[in-house]
């Protein structure tokens, strides 16, 4: 039965048709906003995937060209694999939602978000994000929503609620917000060196829009839901637990996991799960289990300590950040290179400049974004945690860490007329155990300055953790959480930022939902700990940008020409620039408005090469003084060509102050000579004079 239901949502219209497509999925909807429309679907299947101890959920997000009324690029002329943009979107949509599916449920869900129009007014994120929570609360898959997401930007100091493809990429502030009815459930934002003040405003003002969407949400799911379906549960039996302990007791685990070493802590568990194999060896049933069992009695045994006894796993005080060290230029004849290590977590991040030719080309929906100056790569091989796997490239964790650190980054780099390079900076993990994405902030901040990047301000990030007990009082935040605090832990809630101000956020939570109080404490560690990082380790290697990049990072210098002499610096068919490059070795890029950016790394070559655009693009008047070289003798005179493509003629009777009766007799094919411009002759060509040529030049 189609039904159609309306909400007005920050001055626009919000549209849910249900049941008019798609009528075989679990839950489906086709939504519009403005005239954005999105398809989202949710299916689910009927028994859990065999072998696993996760949930498998999978969320896609698909831009379709055809939506901004674009054939797509390249010569398969369909859509391929995922954008960047769409694998973070994905990301955005999956964080705050997977924690509101039951723990023990296996089947496999997929969420499917198509995007069918783009209305620049209404980006089509915020509506498969809002999609995707609506589809799965109405459909028969057990989900403990329903969830809302809110967008906000900031122009002139002024919040934007969901605001238009341009305010989003041209603002101060880029906040999505994601809530449960009580509580704040995720969090992304990019952000101008917004105060923390500011930014927990924003955060708030998004969690009550969030509640008006979620009462829609419910209206809809009262009139078209579906009754939830039962499923088989993968619940560790109690009797299980029972056993494991009577075989190693809650001391004995606790002994075997409080360590600051992450290899000798793997190693006590491989011990302690050697010993309950021995032990269950004749329970087959027990054995499938007992992987999962031992998880689960860690987590439950680093909780407890840390909740009630306020012990870490590796000794520290819950505000304590692991020991850090940092270092730059250990990698040679690169353009900038730093080190960046906390406690076992250890990044190398490598900066590379070229010329704004190299920028990278966009595809996508947003029509205001179609190349990206600073490009932050993030790898993570299985080296980093001692595992021996295949590189297959970069997965969604690593995107997502690699955009995080990028985000981080782009509120403080100088703009293209200040320096016009392309930035390309690679965080290369050399060894991981928690949050590597901000140990990334610090090392590409670092690189970039080793680089002589002139960034406006230092940045530094850092994560913070949680565990919760009980009652909404009952927790503790954790500064700097490594790897165990993380997989046992609540919360991964990222914070990078400036003296002055925050630049980005990411936080991931597994419960379902945060209160005012955490969020407040754990954005107000994060600035200490951040200010600490850059005062006390970040500072100490280097403390600002270098003056200059280093000898082997290109060179570049801009100039502005005269749009309408491009054509006589690039030359019929090329010819001309390509002549430039082919004497000097540079690079040169040419702007339709006329600037010019030659790139080399050669000073005196760059020079060189400015000097002849200047010449061929100069309106010749009488007096000016070039230096040429003959290129052609006729009985009459020299040719000179001052510049490529650009000649000149040498009358024989202006060659020498003396009578000749042949130019061969002063000139030969190839000689450089001084020259002074006498005008145009009666053919328009340009005259010179060598003999006139005063005796100083």
């Amino acid at each position: 039965m189609y039904k159609s239901y309306s909400m007005e949502l920050a001055g626009r219209t919000l549209t849910v048709d249900i049941g008019r497509v798609c009528a075989q999925a679990n839950g489906a909807a086709l939504v519009k906003y403005g005239e954005t429309t999105v398809l989202s679907t949710v299916t689910a299947s009927d028994k859990p995937r065999d072998g696993i101890d996760f949930f498998p959920l999978s969320v896609e997000y698909e831009e379709k060209m055809y939506s901004v009324g674009k054939i797509p690029g390249g010569f398969n002329k369909r859509e391929g694999k995922a954008s960047e943009n769409a694998i973070l979107t994905s990301r955005v949509i999956d964080r705050p939602m997977r924690p509101l599916f039951p723990k023990d449920y296996r089947n496999d869900v997929t969420l499917n978000n198509m995007v069918m129009s783009v209305d620049p007014e209404c980006r089509p994120e915020l509506v498969a994000m809002i999609g995707a929570a609506l589809v799965t609360t109405i459909s028969d898959i057990p989900f403990d929503g329903p969830c809302a997401m809110t967008q906000m930007g900031m122009v002139d100091g002024e919040f934007v609620v969901n605001p238009s493809q341009k305010v989003w990429d041209d603002g101060d502030l880029q906040l999505t917000v994601a809530s449960t009815a009580e509580k704040v459930i995720m969090i992304e934002a990019g952000a101008n060196e917004i105060p923390e003040e500011k930014m927990i405003e924003a955060i708030y003002k998004c969690h009550e829009i969030n509640q008006t969407i979620i009462a829609f949400i419910n209206q809809i799911r009262a009139e078209v839901g579906k009754p939830k379906h039962e499923y088989a549960s993968c619940a560790i039996p109690e009797e299980l637990f029972a056993a494991i302990k009577e075989i190693v007791t809650p001391e004995e685990m606790e002994e075997a996991v409080f360590t600051d070493e992450k290899q000798k802590r793997e190693e006590n568990i491989k011990n302690v799960t050697a010993k309950l194999e021995e032990a269950f060896a004749e329970n087959e049933e027990w054995l499938a289990l007992l992987g999962e069992a031992v998880y689960q009695y860690q987590k439950k045994t680093v909780r407890k300590m840390i909740l009630k006894d306020r012990k870490r796993p590796d000794g520290r005080a819950i505000d304590q950040i692991r020991p850090l060290a940092s270092e730059v230029d250990l990698i040679p004849r690169v353009h900038g290179s730093a080190m960046f290590t906390r406690g076992q977590t250890q990044i190398c991040d490598v900066v590379t400049l070229a010329p704004l030719s190299e920028v990278q080309k966009i595809d996508g929906l947003d029509a205001n974004v179609t190349t990206k100056r600073y490009m932050h790569h993030y790898n993570f091989p299985a080296y980093s945690v001692g595992e021996t796997k295949v590189s297959r490239g970069p997965g969604r964790r690593e995107i997502g860490h690699g955009s995080l650190a990028e985000k981080a980054l782009v509120p403080v780099l100088p703009s293209e007329e200040e320096f016009p390079y392309a930035i390309r900076a690679v965080s290369e993990t050399f060894e991981s155990n928690g949050s590597t994405s901000m140990a990334s902030t610090c090392a590409s901040c670092m690189s970039l300055m080793a680089a002589g990047v002139p960034i406006k301000a230092m940045v530094a990030g850092i994560s913070c953790g949680l565990v919760t007990g009980d009652t909404d009082d009952d927790y503790v935040v954790l500064t700097d959480i490594q790897g165990l605090e993380d997989f046992f832990g609540d919360m991964d809630f990222k914070v990078t930022g400036t003296h002055k101000g925050i630049t980005a956020i990411q936080m991931d939570i597994k419960i379902h939902g945060l209160t005012r109080p955490i969020v407040e404490e754990a954005i107000r560690r994060t600035r200490e700990a951040r200010l600490y990082i850059m005062d006390e380790v970040m500072s100490k290697v280097i403390a600002e940008p270098r003056k200059e990049v280093n000898e082997w990072a290109p060179k570049i210098e801009q100039i502005t020409i005269d749009p309408a002499k491009i054509g006589d610096v690039v030359g019929q068919k090329g010819k001309t620039i390509n002549e430039i490059i082919a004497r000097t070795g540079v690079k040169i890029d040419i702007s339709d408005e006329g600037a010019v950016s030659i790139c080399g790394t050669d000073k005196a070559m760059i020079a060189k090469a400015i000097d002849m655009i200047k010449t061929i693009t100069t309106d010749f008047e009488e007096g000016q003084i070039f230096t040429g070289t003959v290129i052609s003798i006729k009985e009459f005179g020299a040719f000179i060509e001052f510049a490529p493509g650009k000649e000149g003629m040498v009358h024989i009777s202006k060659i020498a102050k003396e009578r000749i009766n042949h130019v061969e007799d002063v000139l030969t094919l190839g000689d450089k000579v001084t020259v002074i411009c006498l005008g145009k002759d009666k053919m328009g060509r340009i005259s010179f004079s060598i003999k006139d040529v005063p005796a100083d030049r």
